[in-house]
């Protein structure tokens, strides 16, 4: 196991005051994607980190940008708002090291640079635009502590609002390739609208993967059980919730579980077969995701066919955490 990977292992979450005593320098990480906007602030520990502060909201950044391929200002102006938030915890709490990535909303809108610009000057945050790779790269180092080291292979998927991205690894360490496929919940939700047609989706997902298959012919390594798969997304998390029956979401009932293919795929289903406001009125989807937990339940669905592994580990965890373990390991 890396060292990244033992830091993250033992981290602990735990709510501090807004003032503390303690020397240890706080890091904060912020990952705005097309749909959420999110923060953490920690400080390193012997074991790994403990989290002081944490923030996320719906922004919907990337709304729009399918069609019209730019960020919409009111949308900009959401996301103003919620990184106007971010940058004052930052600065209450006195974080010495700070870095804020920006992913598929901002790679793919024609003003995504303009508003990195306008980001600087309204808040004093400087949001780096990473490319698919390096977001691979960061969720992986953030989802590495659950990954069985036992099992030769790994495929870690993270299904985003604009792009899902499918990592393959050896070990629970080493990289071998990333894949990053321009199918999320917003831009497929957008492209099919308030009511998709759900095997549609999930047939285009399957064909936009099977390149990747086609190259590493993960398929086999699947049947002689050398491949583990680790999902990071609200889509998975939620299922596990909803598996669960959870009154409301519990991050500690979910990080870490391991769910049934079997029943993923079943619960997928029962989703893609409720109405809109059932989907509102359960307490593990909301009104925020009732509109885009079906297209997630899609792409899932594409992937568990694609690659059918029987038990698919669910993170609660990924670019936020590897963010932060990046930052303290450069420190070191």
């Amino acid at each position: 196991m890396s060292h990244d990977a033992r830091q993250l292992r033992d981290a602990r979450v735990a709510s501090d005051g807004a003032q503390s005593f303690d020397p240890a320098p706080l890091y904060a990480a912020i990952d705005l994607g097309t749909n959420n906007c999110r923060l953490l602030v920690a400080r390193q520990t012997r074991g790994g980190f403990r989290v002081v502060d944490s923030f996320s909201r719906v922004v919907c950044l990337g709304e729009g940008v399918g069609r019209a391929g730019v960020l919409s200002e009111v949308a900009m102006e959401r996301t103003l708002a919620a990184l106007t938030i971010c940058a004052r915890r930052i600065h209450r709490r006195g974080a010495a090291h700070v870095h804020c990535v920006a992913t598929q909303a901002c790679r793919q809108a024609r003003n995504g640079a303009d508003f990195v610009a306008r980001v600087a000057r309204k808040t004093g945050l400087r949001l780096d635009v990473i490319d698919s790779d390096e977001e691979a790269q960061l969720a992986v180092l953030g989802c590495a502590p659950l990954l069985d080291p036992a099992v030769e292979q790994s495929l870690i998927f993270d299904i985003g609002g604009g792009s899902t991205e499918i990592s393959w690894m050896t070990g629970v360490s080493l990289l071998q390739e990333s894949c990053s496929v321009p199918a999320g919940v917003v831009t497929l939700h957008e492209r099919f609208g308030g009511s998709p047609p759900y095997d549609v989706m999930v047939d285009e997902v399957y064909e936009s993967l099977r390149a990747f298959e086609d190259k590493h012919h993960f398929r086999d390594a699947i049947a002689r059980n050398e491949i583990q798969m680790l999902g990071t997304s609200g889509t998975v998390t939620t299922l596990v919730a909803l598996y669960q029956k959870l009154p409301r979401y519990d991050r500690s009932r979910v990080d870490g579980f391991l769910l049934s293919r079997d029943v993923a795929l079943a619960l997928c289903q029962k989703i893609a077969q409720m109405s809109v406001s059932e989907r509102c009125a359960h307490p593990c989807i909301g009104r925020q995701r009732a509109d885009l937990v079906v297209p997630g339940c899609a792409i899932f669905e594409a992937l568990s066919r694609l690659w059918p592994v029987p038990n698919i580990r669910v993170a609660d965890r990924g670019l936020r955490e590897g963010m932060l373990l990046q930052m303290m390991a450069q420190q070191e």
